[in-house]
This record gives structure tokens, sequence and C-alpha cells, in this order.
């Protein structure tokens, strides 16, 4: 197994990430064919379970993108799982000290490194033999989620947890954690003073940061704030936005005939 997005954020160039919160090999397969370096299936926040999340992986194994996926929480089990089914990454919410990223590492890395249980059935091509686990703790991203104050302030510790890869921030959460509105593309000062000291923290550690984001304008901005990791909306965003945008331009287009 190779994992093409942990080779392009080592070399230090910038990936783009989808995100699917259908549940949908169909929608799935689509998106893989978009360009993206990467496309995550959300188990947090959208409506994917475990089953669809397969379903997804499937579709998008003809295309060269890089599976990952966002678990509900910091659960062993669940992680396992997930990389089981195929992920080539997991990223994980509400990851606030040291203590929870490295319940994190432990749970995405085989021993030595880690406590993650051996059976990767679909990982490992449903049980062929593979080297699978000879390289899979080299291959597999480790991402915490940056939400809250209690991240920010142990950024340090967190990033300092052998096995993690890098960084993700939630900026709903984040913000809503702070007393903020929780929206994407944030515009606070003290927001993007905190993206700056969690950017320096990453460069720091040789890891790197990552941040979902409302738009592609925000998102390229951010990459050239120096975020490696940008994930556009969602599918379900993007198609809604996209339907908007055709049936207010029609019926602008046909005056008053379509109004």
């Amino acid at each position: 197994m190779s994992n093409k997005l942990k080779a392009r954020l080592a070399s230090g160039k910038a990936a783009v990430n989808g995100w699917l919160a259908i549940p949908s090999g169909f929608s799935a397969e689509v998106m893989a064919q978009c360009g993206w370096d990467s496309v995550t299936v959300d188990m947090q926040h959208g409506v994917q379970d475990y089953q669809s999340m397969v379903q997804c992986f499937q579709a998008m194994q003809a295309h060269p993108v890089t599976p990952l996926v966002r678990v509900p929480w910091n659960e062993p089990g669940i992680i396992g799982k997930c990389l089981d089914g195929g992920a080539m990454g997991i990223i994980c919410p509400m990851v606030n000290n040291r203590a929870e990223a490295v319940a994190l590492a432990d749970a995405c890395l085989y021993p030595p490194k880690g406590k993650r249980s051996n059976g990767p059935i679909r990982a490992a091509m449903y049980g062929e033999a593979s080297n699978y686990q000879a390289t899979a703790n080299d291959e597999i991203l480790v991402i915490p989620m940056i939400e809250t104050q209690a991240g920010i302030d142990n950024i340090d510790e967190i990033l300092s947890v052998p096995g993690i890869s890098g960084i993700y921030i939630g900026p709903s959460d984040m913000g809503l954690s702070l007393g903020m509105i929780p929206i994407l593309d944030r515009e606070e000062p003290v927001i993007l003073g905190i993206y700056e000291k969690l950017l320096a923290a990453c460069k720091k550690h040789g890891k790197f940061a990552g941040l979902h984001n409302g738009s592609a304008a925000y998102a390229a901005r951010m990459i050239k704030m120096g975020f490696q990791f940008t994930t556009i909306a969602n599918d379900s965003g993007l198609m809604a936005r996209a339907a908007r945008e055709a049936v207010t331009a029609a019926r602008k287009a046909a005056g008053d005939a379509a109004n």
C-alpha cells in the first residue's frame, strides 16, 4: 500500500480534499473523478454509516484519490474498523490534549507503535496475503481535529505525540467554543491569529495543518497562508450551490416568463 496523499504532503505540496456527506457510492464515484487529492467520508456530521463508507471506498477505488474518514469520535473500535475497511487516514474530532492524541495514535497504529487490532479485512484485499501490516504504520495518516481552546493551548503536546501526522481545524466548533457563531470561512482577527499560532506550531514540529473551508477562494487564501490540507465544503453543499446557481441563471436569462 502506498499513500499518495501522505507523500504529497511530505513533499511540501498542498492538497485539496473532497468531503462526502451523502451515503452513496454513485455520488462518491462522481466526486472521485473531479480532481481531488483525497476524499473524506464524514461519519461524524454527515449521514454516512459504516456500510455506506465501504460503498464509497469501493466506488472511488478506480480513481487516484486517497480515501479518508472523519470518525464520529475518538473511539478505538470504530477507528480500527474504518481502517480495516480501507481508510488511508483518520480525521478525529475534539482532540484536546496529549492523552487524547495518544489514544488516537494507539487506535490507528499496529504494535509496537500502537494498539490497533489485526484484521484488515478489506484494506488487505479481503484476506489475501499482502504486506499491509508491515507498511500500514508508515502509510496511515493520523489527524486530530483542533476545535477548542484546550486544543489550541495544548497544541505542542498534541503535535509531539509519536504517530500524529498533522492537525485539522474545525472552524465552526472552534468558533462555537470561543463564544462565536459556528461558520466556516472566518474573518475574526482572533481566529486568524489562532490559525497563525497553529501553523507556527505545525512548522516547528514538522507536521502539516489542515482546514475545512466553505469556498474555493477561501481555501486558496488559506493555502497561501500555509495550510497544506484544505477541504472545500462537501458534496451535498457543492450540489446545492451549483443547483441554486443554475436555477438563478435560468430565471435571469429567461426573464419574466420564468419569474
